[in-house]
């Protein structure tokens, strides 16, 4: 019987896989152009019920069954042989063994992530309401025959060498691979004190805590590379911090957060190496990396090296191009925070734009605007010459060249992915010569207007260009009201309406790309402002509802258009809102998810 149900699990499951691509092809016969990897997310989410239910037998219910892999791979790597847990100066090795400090007081699991524990772990429900996974979660316990490790890196942050920095707070639980065949790599982060945590305490706060729980998992919805949140454990240990770094200190809650990513290794872990001489292991990590993360590379090809640097400068360029085509801005845009797999980590003082507004800087801390919106692409360069001055002591001289030539290509790369994203955003089919202008001329009237970004490429999609004269007559298309009133702005709808006439557009197809490539919903800062509120509080309820929200970034939902605000006027600053919000956003009604009430 086991068999049978076994046979109609795979069978359905390859249904769904073959409806989502037979969508995909159909689309494109019809000309529509969408991202491949969030068609296929959205057809599985529409087959969603059916999948969950066919998969329950692949779920791990308790410990006993889920085991971390049973041949890790790190551990081919160099691991340093003292265990002592102080903080030091480490050489010669990638990682050092450290053991999380236990949280103490009041210990709560406030939130986790069904899709990343399901489809990234494996892990069915009911493990999450077991002791044990509070314990691995937490950090207060682990699982047996896998010691944690702390991984060994430095880096450039704001432009200056900062040395040795490292896991100062977060702590290599173990390595899964799942049901997909993929490898994932758990990790808890305000899990106490490590060999690398210099001046701080180890800890992480709920306030940090919930931001990442939070954009980590909106990132990967919106289909943008991502780590992923599986676990949000709060407790009422004591933690001093200086949120605005102006020195006034105050008392926060501990909290621990359980991320997940394919691979925490950063452009800084190949610079630590290559600033202290020690090529040999520089060499090695490389190999590793090439070998399990590009095995496409072969492993004999003597521009080995090489064409792992063209990938990562690929990826990173098509990253950034991604965050710039949502109105994300990362804020700290340091070498030790890029992913060498090009995934979006350490989410800190990052946030969504509202108002349009390429120089928005979200960290306080940026006096020189170092990473502010219209600077990631430059923080990005700037990166990979760093990783491209530590991989380039693996090549014999007449070769490294080809890594110049490379990184000089990025500037094109970067040019291409974002119009490219961009005229998806406008439903346009294809990228002509002429649209970089006709992007740019938007841009600058929605800077002018301080128009909010998400909502004008959304409120476009709903917007019906079929008329001779388009009207908004829906008050939702509130953007548009504004945007209306502006001169250029009209100048700007005609060559629009013109460029879609030139590749044959058709309304219908129009509204459909840009529907699904313009997100009704993004993480604000003030959500966040309301969501941290209600956790200090002990309260999760907003945390979970808003998961579930960002979820289906692109889909209107019925609880989101209608829930009730909860905040009070004092807790906003009026430089995060844009006129229209600022004056609507306190009225009872729709306004939670997204600028419109």
């Amino acid at each position: 019987m086991e068999t049978f149900v076994k046979n109609q699990i795979f069978r359905v499951d390859i249904i769904c896989v073959l409806t989502a691509f037979l969508c995909f092809d159909v689309l494109h016969a019809t000309g529509v152009t969408c991202d491949r990897h969030s068609y296929i997310h959205f057809i599985f989410s529409f087959y969603s019920p059916v999948c969950d239910v066919t998969s329950e037998l692949s779920l791990k219910k308790t410990f006993h069954e889920w085991r971390f892999s049973e041949a890790p791979l790190l551990f081919k790597l160099p691991v340093e042989v003292n265990e002592e847990n102080h903080i030091r100066e480490v050489q010669n090795v990638i990682f050092s063994k450290s053991y999380p400090t236990p949280l103490k007081t009041e210990i709560k699991l406030a939130a986790t992530s069904r899709d990343a524990l399901r489809n990234v772990l494996d892990m069915d429900e009911e493990i999450v309401q077991t002791e044990h996974f509070l314990l691995i979660a937490s950090g207060n316990g682990i699982l047996r025959g896998y010691p944690p490790l702390t991984h060994r890196y430095g880096g450039y942050q704001f432009g200056t060498w900062a040395g040795q920095l490292g896991d100062g707070r977060a702590h290599l639980l173990g390595e899964y691979l799942n049901r997909f065949g993929e490898r994932w790599e758990l990790q808890l982060k305000g899990s106490g004190l490590t060999p690398y945590s210099r001046d701080g305490d180890g800890r992480a706060v709920i306030r940090s805590s919930v931001r990442e729980f939070l954009s980590s998992e909106t990132m990967h919805f919106l289909g943008i590379p991502t780590s992923r949140a599986a676990s949000l454990v709060i407790s009422n240990d004591p933690v001093w911090r200086d949120q605005f770094y102006d020195g006034h200190f105050k008392q926060e809650r501990a909290a621990v957060l359980m991320r997940l990513a394919k691979s925490w290794f950063r452009f800084g872990s190949f610079e630590i190496l290559a600033h202290y001489g020690e090529t040999s292991l520089l060499g090695e990590l490389a190999d590793f990396i090439i070998e399990h993360h590009f095995p496409h590379i072969p492993p004999d090809d003597p521009y080995k090296y090489a064409s792992f640097f063209q990938e990562v400068v690929e990826q990173t360029a098509r990253l950034i191009a991604m965050w710039q085509s949502v109105g994300f801005v990362h804020g700290v845009c340091n070498t030790d925070n890029f992913s060498i797999l090009s995934m979006t980590i350490d989410y800190g003082p990052f946030r969504f734009m509202d108002a349009y507004d390429p120089k928005m800087v979200p960290n306080t801390s940026d006096d020189e605007n170092r990473y502010s919106y219209e600077n990631q692409p430059e923080a990005g360069y700037f990166n990979l010459n760093k990783l491209k001055l530590a991989i380039i002591r693996l090549l014999p001289a007449h070769q490294q060249f080809v890594l110049k030539q490379i990184l000089s290509g990025y500037q094109d790369l970067y040019t291409g992915y974002v119009v490219h994203l961009f005229c998806r955003k406008l439903g346009l089919p294809d990228v002509k010569e002429s649209d970089g202008e006709l992007i740019d001329s938007l841009l600058a009237i929605m800077k002018d207007t301080k128009s909010d970004f998400t909502m004008t490429f959304r409120h476009l999609s709903e917007w019906n260009l079929d008329l001779s004269s388009p009207e908004v007559s829906n008050s939702r298309l509130w953007t548009l009201s504004h945007l209306k009133s502006h001169e250029p702005f009209r100048d700007w709808l005609e060559l629009y309406r013109k460029r879609l006439a030139s590749s044959h557009v058709q309304e219908s197809q129009r509204k459909s790309v840009m529907h699904w490539t313009n997100p009704r919903y993004v993480l604000r800062n003030w959500i966040l402002e309301e969501i941290i509120q209600q956790v200090e509080k002990n309260d999760f309820s907003l945390l979970q509802q808003a998961l579930g929200i960002f979820k289906k970034p692109f889909t209107d939902q019925i609880e989101a258009e209608h829930c009730q605000r909860i905040g009070t006027r004092s807790s906003r600053h009026p430089a995060e809102m844009t006129e229209y919000s600022r004056n609507n956003m306190w009225c009872a009604g729709p306004g939670l998810w997204f600028v419109y009430v």
